[in-house]
């Protein structure tokens, strides 16, 4: 059983996942209902089950779907229970405990908590400890981030592993493969943006939110556009306006300025990334980026922030470029420096993509991780044949 609070996490991030696993095990997804998961049901044919789960502290809706959980894994009877995402995570192993669910796996991608102080920042430590307590087993997605979790004291090391070099997916780079697009496309999507085939282009993928460092982005953009009329910036991905938003000031700079082209949320980002120069990613907190591999694979460099899962993609100066967290400056001046410097960003665009195919390819990640879920059961059913055996005795 996968569980996640939301359906995009499953469709978007796990779809080919549970199709690989699903070879090999029964496989059933949990997730808040609507049309993204029936969406899921059809192109996986895994059995999916709706509950009403919140990204917000909610209470009684948290309770309702904890006791709804329960019920499922007291029906279904999964040997494995393996949640991702902060609240399918605290729901899902704290109901697999209630439910005497053998091996239960907590993947953790990300801590929106590195972010907060005070009561929130303690009830958010709080929720992570109850989480990986109740789970017999803990995946960061990156071996920094595991070092976080130790170095918090939410667990233990040895309940800890990653698996494969990190990334609880990794990319299939055969679909995002640069060869696809050709230039009819490329020229079209560029019309459609009013974005000149001699306009150097900045591109950024994901929730249009402060704590992905969007403002910085949009500010340090104005910048270098200033100096460089002939530059472009694309922006992909929602604004979340309840959760972390965005300066207003920024959001009205997003909606307005020519040279920025925000499109939204969009199933497919590989048009984009196939004409863009540069990906631009600065994140304050990560776990283990999937747009900086999708990036990579289609032979874009990358700008990322010295935070985990960022610097284990990029290799400074030479698939990418690392800058701290939080500077508008240190955007200013890499951006400038590969719109400026047309050799060092040909020789970083030349091994992006073998860099990725190399420790990140998605059927390698899925390998990985079926063998672990062979190793778990097999510590399961050897510790309880142990058990029966004492009990015959």
């Amino acid at each position: 059983m996968r569980i996640t609070t939301v359906p995009v996490s499953l469709l978007v991030l796990f779809k080919n996942q549970l199709k690989f696993v699903s070879r090999h095990f029964e496989v059933v997804a949990v997730s808040a209902g609507g049309k993204m998961l029936d969406q899921l049901a059809e192109e996986t044919k895994v059995k999916t089950i709706p509950v009403n789960m919140t990204r917000k502290i909610t209470p009684l809706t948290d309770l309702r779907a904890l006791i709804n959980l329960v019920k499922i894994m007291l029906a279904e009877k999964p040997y494995i229970v393996h949640t991702h995402t902060p609240k399918a995570g605290l729901l899902g192993m704290i109901a697999a405990r209630i439910a005497g669910v053998p091996v239960r796996m907590h993947t953790v991608a990300g801590m929106p908590l590195l972010e907060r102080k005070g009561i929130l920042r303690y009830f958010l430590n709080l929720t992570e400890k109850v989480t990986y307590a109740c789970a017999t087993k803990v995946y960061p997605n990156s071996a920094r981030m595991l070092e976080i979790i130790v170095d918090s004291n939410f667990c233990s090391r040895n309940k800890l592993h990653v698996i494969g070099k990190g990334s609880s997916n990794g990319v299939d780079t055969e679909h995002f493969n640069p060869d696809l697009n050709d230039d009819a496309t490329k020229a079209n999507l560029r019309a459609q943006l009013n974005i000149n085939e001699d306009d150097f282009v900045y591109c950024f993928i994901g929730r249009m939110v402060s704590d992905k460092g969007v403002n910085e982005l949009v500010d340090a953009f104005s910048h270098v556009n200033k100096l460089y009329p002939k530059t472009k910036l694309i922006l992909v991905g929602p604004f979340e306006k309840e959760l972390d938003p965005l300066n207003i000031n920024i959001e009205r700079q997003i909606l307005s300025d020519p040279s920025i082209k925000w499109v939204d949320y969009q199933a497919d980002v590989r048009p984009y990334l196939s004409i863009t120069n540069v990906f631009v990613f600065p994140s304050y907190r990560e776990g283990f980026p999937n747009v900086l591999m999708q990036a990579g694979s289609m032979g874009v460099p990358c700008i990322a922030t010295d935070i985990n899962g960022c610097n284990e993609i990029i290799q400074d100066h030479v698939n990418g470029m690392i800058i701290p967290a939080k500077s508008r400056l240190a955007l200013v001046k890499t951006m400038k420096l590969l719109y400026e410097d047309s050799k060092l960003l040909a020789k970083m665009a030349a091994c992006t993509r073998d860099i990725i195919k190399e420790n990140f390819e998605s059927t390698y990640v899925m390998n990985e991780l079926l063998n672990e879920y062979h190793q778990q059961l097999g510590v399961f059913e050897t510790s309880d044949l142990s058990l029966k055996l004492q009990d015959n005795d």
